[in-house]
C-alpha cells in the first residue's frame, strides 16, 4: 500500500504468525495480514501505561504480541493478552472510547492508525467482514455475560 508509514520487519514471518493468532483478524488471508503489517507502527508499553482513555477520540487500533493489558470496564476489569486487539470499535463506529486500555505488564505489538485502518478495510474487504464477526462475537457474549 502507499502513503503507509512503513516499519522495517526484522522477523516479518514471526510478525505474520502472531497476526494470524489476532481473533480480531481470523479468516484474513496472508496478503490482507501483510498489508497490515506494511502500515504498522511498532509500540512498547512499560507496566501501567495508559493506551486509551474513556471519552478520547480513536486513533488507532493496538494488536497485542505480547504481555497483558486491563480494559477497566465498570464491574468487571478484563485482561487481554497476545493475540487480542483493542480499539477497533472507536475506529469503526466514530466514537470516542468507551473504555480506558492500560499495560498490566510490559506490552509490546503494532498499532494502525485511523486512516491507514480506513485505507485496509476500503482496499480489503475480507478485513471488515472478519472484524464485523469478531465484534458481534464480543457483543454476544458481554450481552449474555459468557
Amino acid at each position: 500500500m502507499r502513503n503507509c508509514v512503513t516499519v522495517p520487519n526484522i522477523d516479518g514471518e514471526t510478525r505474520l504468525d502472531r497476526l494470524r493468532s489476532v481473533s480480531l483478524l481470523a479468516g484474513v488471508g496472508d496478503d490482507a495480514l501483510g498489508k497490515i503489517l506494511e502500515c504498522a507502527t511498532d509500540f512498547d508499553a512499560p507496566a501501567g501505561q495508559v493506551l486509551a482513555e474513556v471519552r478520547m477520540p480513536g486513533a488507532g487500533l493496538f494488536l497485542i504480541e505480547e504481555g497483558i493489558a486491563i480494559v477497566d470496564v465498570p464491574g468487571q476489569p478484563v485482561e487481554l493478552g497476545p493475540g487480542h486487539s483493542f480499539g477497533e470499535l472507536s475506529l469503526i463506529t466514530d466514537h470516542p472510547r468507551a473504555a480506558r486500555v492500560r499495560a498490566k505488564t510490559q506490552l509490546r505489538g503494532v498499532a494502525i492508525s485511523r486512516h491507514d485502518f480506513q485505507r485496509l478495510l476500503d482496499s480489503e474487504p475480507r478485513l471488515a467482514i472478519a472484524m464485523l464477526r469478531e465484534v458481534a462475537k464480543r457483543l454476544v457474549a458481554f450481552t449474555t455475560h459468557e
